[in-house]
């Protein structure tokens, strides 16, 4: 595996355009917009599914004979083979260097055995995508300590900026909130880029059998709020507190999260909600990741992992 200082030198050897960046089915865009970011060339899989359901894929080129970046979701299971068969693929197309950005990085959530019997998926993953890789980039993993199972040098990046960004941008935002307070240092870290106030969300029960949701300092009366987390699957969660943040008088509640899973029609339901707004990055590509982790992604190549 490359060392640290070895990646470093792989970075250095892109901008005279010996980088190559292969997209995988499920980043297409995403891989298209890094690789204008950094002026390389751009090879798209060709993958399909047979009949029974087993992945095909192959990278029209007739070499790959350069330093190859990889981008590809680990989510959900398809995808994961996918990325495997093209580490191959690539390995066999004579790639000098393999890095793999992998956008939202599937089975990050058990990182451990809970129970006796159970494998230990995080790790069991990372050390297969390590076979094949000498570098790894991943955008705000679901537990970072996920990555000590990769023996080459891994960078997960902080979507907090792209966040940030997009809605200093298009202004009107007052205060942001974490939906709860695990995940109020991302509601703090976007707040402070934008030079806004943050808070997180509190449970606080009223009787025996009520509970709301409220911020635990900010007065939100009048006020537009914007809720950031890092993953909205359900989406439960952010409906019931806007519910509640729209009855403590808010003016306007928009959300945006790194990663939208929106499993179970979940998309739907929160933007038939009370919510203003729904947005998440382009880690999954669907129709509201309008937010993009490219150029955090491109900095990160540029500059060595």
């Amino acid at each position: 595996m490359f060392s640290p200082a070895c990646a470093r030198y792989f970075i250095a050897e892109a901008f005279v355009g010996d980088m190559i960046v292969v997209g995988g089915s499920s980043s297409r865009d995403l891989a298209k917009e890094l690789a204008s970011l950094l002026g390389c060339a751009y090879v798209q899989a060709a993958t399909t599914r047979f009949p029974d359901g087993e992945c095909y894929t192959r990278i029209d080129s007739p070499a790959l004979e350069d330093d190859v970046v990889i981008v590809q979701n680990t989510y959900p299971d398809g995808n994961l083979i996918e990325m495997f068969l093209l580490q191959d693929a690539v390995k066999r197309m004579g790639a000098k260097s393999i890095v793999l950005v992998i956008p939202y990085f599937g089975y990050a959530r058990q990182d451990r055995v809970f129970r006796p019997g159970e494998p230990e998926s995080a790790k069991v993953m990372s050390q297969r995508l390590d076979m094949l890789a000498d570098g790894v980039i991943t955008v705000d993993i679901h537990k970072p300590d996920v990555l000590r199972f990769f023996t080459c040098p891994t960078r997960d990046l902080r979507a907090a900026g792209p966040i940030a960004d997009y809605f200093s941008e298009r202004g009107g935002i007052d205060i942001v909130l974490a939906p709860d307070l695990g995940a109020a240092g991302r509601a703090a870290d976007v707040g402070t880029r934008m030079g806004k106030p943050h808070d997180y969300l509190e449970k606080v029960r009223i009787s025996g059998t009520e509970v709301r949701v409220k911020p635990a300092e900010i007065d939100v009366a009048g006020k537009n709020i914007l809720i950031v987390d890092d993953i909205i699957a359900t989406g439960g969660t952010i409906i019931a507190a806007t519910s509640q943040l729209k009855e403590e008088g808010a003016a306007s509640v928009t959300v945006a999260c790194t990663h939208g899973v929106f499993v179970s029609n979940a998309l739907e339901r929160l933007t038939g909600s009370l919510l203003d707004g729904v947005l998440c990055c382009n880690t999954l590509e669907n129709e509201v990741s309008h937010i993009s982790v490219a150029p955090i992604i491109a900095d990160t190549l540029r500059s060595g992992l």
